[in-house]
């Protein structure tokens, strides 16, 4: 086995990589936007989860290794989800997962606010048994763990991949980060971009898809050919702003956006279907009655009456992105709008229950994955080859 040095031409899908005790940190914000984020753990914890981010090269190596160092984050009394896995694709073809072990877990008690780190060792994700001839290797990198690069180990030499092809370039929350996919490649995103043959740079973040200028400055100087917004759940989650802040804050964000990819196709998804917060505002928590059972389920607490004075559901969520789209596709033809009820809706959610009353399954990341494919690069789609 030979080790080959991570450089950023072998890693795709990040923004930087931060040198750290262990090794790379890949980062899916950069260093001043994370600045900006005014120190807070949910939104540093999300991009420093590697959600899209990938190892790609060409070989003829039939072994692959990678040390990795893994953070896992938790909350006190609340179950943890599983180990995420490492994803191996060959010439685009899935053919191996395993998890990574060891690593430091930092858990936080709800209660009193206080963190606790426990320090682990660095792990090890080995395949072997790939097929002997020159080859495209994508290394998937979990989407739920962040993840110190320490070591890439294969037994030929690898070649860089120079050019990626059309860019796909998208943001959301936790549901289009992974939450709770099967693995890293088969995150709808991820599905849609293999489905639509394109490069994802995936920046979703967990709980913090909140019309955060410094997000969409990002948007902005990231190189993409396509660009799509998927806005509504945490705003509503996290009963961020009332209505009168939010369409302007719609338009800052398309805005800046625009100002670096003025005639990209430019792809406005509203919320998927979620029935606690269609009509009920946030915040949204832990039900702290399904924990007392070991069960992790969300539950609205908002008061569904205060929607008359400004209170965001996703269905007003819903109404203002479609009359927003509408008014500014008048003057920019390349803006497009997609409900998000056409991913994932009410005869969905009866075959196909959100586990946790808040984000999909497995099932459902491939349901919609197939879906926003056939509608945004299927034919007269917002995304499709001219």
């Amino acid at each position: 086995m030979q080790a080959t040095p991570i450089t950023p031409d072998l890693v795709r899908g990040a923004a930087e990589l931060e040198t750290t005790e262990y090794g790379l940190l890949p980062h899916r914000l950069p260093a001043w936007a994370r600045n900006q984020a005014g120190g807070d753990a949910q939104l540093l914890g999300a991009e420093s989860q590697p959600a899209g981010v990938r190892l790609v090269f060409r070989t003829r190596a039939t072994a692959v290794e990678l040390d990795a160092h893994r953070v896992l984050t938790g909350f006190t009394g609340v179950p943890k989800r599983p180990d995420c896995f490492y994803d191996l694709s060959v010439d685009g073809e899935l053919a191996a997962q395993m998890p990574v072990t060891g690593g430091d877990v930092v858990e936080t008690d709800l209660s009193s606010g206080t963190t606790q780190t426990r320090r682990g060792p660095t792990g090890t994700v080995r395949f072997a048994g790939l097929p002997d001839r020159d080859k495209l290797v994508e290394l998937w990198l979990p989407w739920s763990e962040t993840t110190h690069l320490v070591e890439l180990r294969t037994d030929a030499p690898v070649q860089q991949v120079a050019d990626p092809g059309r860019v796909w370039l998208h943001h959301g929350s936790s549901i289009s980060q992974g939450s709770v996919a099967d693995s890293p490649s088969t995150t709808w995103p991820a599905l849609a971009a293999r489905a639509g043959g394109v490069e994802l740079v995936n920046l979703s973040l967990a709980g913090s898809a909140l019309l955060d200028p410094f997000t969409a400055r990002t948007m902005r100087d990231t190189r993409a050919d396509l660009v799509s917004v998927k806005v509504g759940i945490n705003l509503t989650n996290l009963d961020l702003m009332r209505r009168r802040a939010f369409g302007p804050a719609v338009h800052g964000f398309l805005d800046t956006i625009r100002e670096g990819h003025p005639d990209a196709p430019l792809l406005v998804v509203s919320p998927l279907l979620c029935p606690m917060h269609e009509e009920t505002p946030g915040p949204g928590a832990f039900d702290v009655s399904a924990l007392a059972e070991g069960r992790v389920t969300f539950a609205a607490l908002g008061d569904p009456a205060e929607v008359a004075v400004g209170k965001l559901t996703l269905r007003v969520i819903r109404e203002e992105l479609a009359r927003i789209v509408a008014e500014r596709a008048r003057t920019d033809p390349a803006l497009h709008h997609l409900d998000g009820l056409e991913l994932y809706g009410e005869a969905d959610h009866e075959r196909f229950p959100l586990p946790d009353n808040l984000h999909p399954d497995g099932d459902v990341h491939r349901l919609i994955g197939r879906r926003f494919a056939e509608t945004a690069f299927g034919p007269g789609g917002a995304f499709a080859r001219s």
